[in-house]
């Protein structure tokens, strides 16, 4: 799923998904439900939160469960100020139509205190059963977050080895180097209800993301190793 904030942004701008040339545009304005979820990815992939919301809610109206789910996410974009509330809700109805992406969303949800008491048990059950199928890009956030449980200690004894079995197979899907990068920034930001900043552990990830060749994960760790 290219859609959580934290993961795989496709370089485009929301010019470009708005004008004709768009793959998508013409037949989302015919009223296809799946042309508008795509829509709806390619603007939240593009910061373009508000019309990403307009296009996956018309799409959600239809009936399409990943629209739904991208409705859940858009809520939760950040987390600081989300509804995670009515984002649960979103989720739970893209999981029970057979969203792979719901699935990670929800489990996101579920380990987050803003949504309530965490039920870690079913979000890990969420977890693995959307990372089984590789040739969804599902896949690869399950993994990362898999992961991230391990790494960070929530729900799950920590285990920095687990973390990095989980991370190595996410990043196999994606870029190497990438979910351990992804988890680095994670634990240097922080997010609130479910991960405190930590820059150790940040550190740490960091120059795991570095060995593994990501380049991105070496300037993060150099400056941050400055004191910047």
């Amino acid at each position: 799923m290219k859609r959580l904030y934290f993961l795989l942004l496709l370089c485009v701008s929301s010019a470009w998904a708005e004008t004709p040339d768009s793959p998508y545009l013409q037949h989302a304005q015919e009223g296809d439900s799946r042309a508008q979820f795509y829509l709806a990815d390619t603007l939240f992939s593009a910061g373009e939160y508000q019309q990403a919301e307009s296009w996956a809610a018309k799409s959600a109206a239809q009936g399409d469960a990943d629209a739904m789910a991208l409705l859940a996410q858009l809520k939760i974009h950040d987390p600081a100020n989300g509804d995670y509330q009515q984002a649960k809700s979103l989720a739970e109805q893209a999981v029970a139509h057979g969203s792979k992406p719901g699935s990670v969303v929800l489990a996101r949800i579920l380990v987050n205190t803003q949504a309530g008491k965490p039920d870690y048990s079913k979000a890990m059950q969420l977890l693995e059963s959307a990372s089984q199928d590789i040739e969804s890009d599902s896949a690869v956030d399950a993994q990362m977050f898999y992961g991230m449980l391990y790494a960070n200690g929530v729900g799950v004894v920590q285990d920095d080895d687990k973390a990095a079995f989980w991370f190595k197979r996410s990043s196999a899907l994606s870029r190497t180097g990438y979910a351990e990068y992804w988890a680095g920034m994670l634990f240097l930001n922080g997010e609130k209800g479910f991960i405190a900043t930590n820059k150790q552990k940040a550190l740490h990830w960091l120059n795991v993301s570095c060995t593994e060749g990501f380049d991105t994960g070496c300037e993060e760790f150099e400056e941050i190793s400055n004191g910047g």
